[in-house]
């Protein structure tokens, strides 16, 4: 339970992080309109393109940014997966609503690689804020769960 406590922890501050992360390249870094999966016929493949293309070719913090919710997306999903097997269902779901905020942030950050449209940048930003209210919960969960008797 302990080490469940630690990921949804990390997680949750790796969550800040990419949000500060993407509040600098909001502001400071201009996507070209001409890239590797910029307007795509086929959305996966062109946000594939998009996002290998950010890590590869884009500027620090943008490469930053792509990789680090790549990893955040295996993070989060390795730990909505442990709930399955020490955790009660309030933490499963909330673990796992998290989840999907998280990898929803993330094709909403594929997106804006590949559109270029503002709301797309909106949309990752509220889904980060809402996986950090789910891990909160998540935290406040486990925290009850190993809080001695009265």
């Amino acid at each position: 339970m302990a080490r469940l406590r630690h990921s949804a922890l990390a997680a949750l501050v790796l969550v800040l992080v990419q949000a500060g992360v993407g509040m600098a390249v909001n502001l400071y870094v201009t996507v070209p309109a001409h890239h590797r999966g910029a307007r795509p016929a086929n959305y996966l493949t062109g946000s594939l393109h998009s996002v290998t293309w950010a890590i590869a070719h884009g500027v620090l913090a943008l490469a930053i940014h792509a990789a680090l919710g790549l990893a955040l997306a295996v993070l989060v999903i390795g730990v909505a997966a442990r709930t399955f097997v020490i955790a009660r269902w309030p933490v499963r779901a909330w673990s796992v609503l998290a989840a999907l905020f998280v990898v929803g942030a993330g094709f909403n950050g594929a997106s804006f690689l590949d559109f270029g449209n503002n709301v797309s940048s909106l949309v990752m930003a509220l889904l980060a804020f809402g996986a950090v209210a789910c891990y909160a919960v998540v935290l406040y969960l486990l925290g009850q769960a190993v809080s001695p008797a009265r």
